[in-house]
């Protein structure tokens, strides 16, 4: 893991693909956390997290979260999901991010020296590449060490830097809960 204390840092989160990856590894992250992390590595531009969320729904679970990100040194970018029906009948919902996230990235490559994209997400071996040619590093952060991979190959080849996200459980993992044990006397 390579960083200069003067580069120009902007940290991108693909939140659905973060917390899939978190989870794998059993771990919760502190954003607050990673937020400081990253700032100690270089002078943190932008920090932005990613994430589609339950429009129609009275109580999304997401909200909280977004709320406490948007107060708190994140830039969030949202849509609303969609619903469709799939082919077997099945109401299925959809929300990706993708497209918002690659455009941002590539906007911002110009004015940074160093991206920290924190997903696994192949479809983002491409945007790397464009963000490489302004002369921009990308590290990505994301994990091997689950089974399955949630870090694709593509994306791992492309990547000036690669940060496993369990050598980072220390640093921006939220401690464990522990709960009691009672028993019924």
């Amino acid at each position: 893991m390579v960083f200069y204390p003067q580069e120009r840092i902007a940290l991108f989160v693909d939140g659905a693909n973060l917390y899939s990856t978190s989870k794998a590894l059993d771990f919760d992250i502190d954003y607050k956390k990673m937020l400081e992390f990253f700032r100690e590595k270089g002078r943190l531009v932008i920090a932005r997290y990613y994430t589609a969320i339950l429009e129609n729904d009275d109580y999304s679970p997401l909200r909280p979260l977004v709320d406490w990100l948007n107060y708190n040194g994140y830039q969030v970018i949202t849509k609303p999901t969609k619903s469709y029906t799939d082919r077997d009948g099945r109401n299925r919902i959809k929300g990706n991010m993708d497209i918002e996230l690659a455009l941002d990235m590539v906007e911002m490559a110009e004015h940074v020296d160093h991206i920290i994209l924190c997903s696994g997400d192949g479809d983002f071996r491409a945007v790397i590449d464009a963000c490489q040619r302004k002369g921009t590093r990308v590290t990505v952060v994301s994990s091997m060490r689950t089974q399955p991979s949630m870090l694709a190959d593509e994306l791992r080849r492309q990547a000036n830097d690669v940060i496993d996200l369990s050598e980072l459980e220390n640093m921006i993992g939220r401690p464990q809960r522990e709960y009691a044990d009672y028993d019924d006397e």
